[in-house]
């Protein structure tokens, strides 16, 4: 199988309430999500996590600072096959600053009970709350379309 590219996420949490990101433009536009993106020249997909966050969000935290929970892949039809990605999730539980809209990116607090599932990407109603809950996961999603639906899917606890 060919190599996939690597997309940092990130999620800011606090008690009881998750930071998304309703996307504004580009890949994933319309949809809430968490911040990250592609790593640069030369940057790991942790450096990333940690840039794309500033920029995207204006808040500034540590490689340190991030707590890897999940493991994604996620897999388009061939006519999107430039789409797959392994996803690297994080939590981060302290940062400094306050979460800022950007040209990217506005941010929202939600409590876990109102997530906005039908304003995400669909897979997200299966990994997230349990991520969320404390458990380590990984898994692959199969797109059945532009990232509206998936075919299947599999989802474990971390190794």
């Amino acid at each position: 199988m060919e190599e996939l590219r690597k997309v940092s996420l990130v999620l800011l949490i606090r008690e009881g309430e998750v930071l998304l990101a309703m996307k504004k433009r580009r890949f994933g536009a319309g949809r809430w999500n968490g911040v990250g993106g592609k790593p640069e020249l030369g940057e790991t997909v942790e450096q990333s996590a940690v840039r794309e966050s500033e920029e995207e969000i204006g808040v500034k935290f540590g490689l340190n600072d991030l707590e890897h929970v999940a493991s994604l892949r996620f897999y388009f039809p061939e006519h999107k096959k430039d789409w797959n990605q392994e996803v690297p999730v994080y939590l981060v539980r302290k940062w400094e600053g306050e979460p800022i809209e950007t040209e990217e990116v506005r941010p929202q607090w939600f409590k876990h009970a109102d997530i906005p599932f039908g304003e995400m990407w669909p897979d997200d109603k299966y990994w997230l709350p349990r991520v969320l809950a404390g458990e380590k996961l990984e898994g692959e999603f199969y797109f059945a379309d532009e990232g509206d639906s998936f075919e299947r899917y599999e989802l474990r606890k971390m190794a």
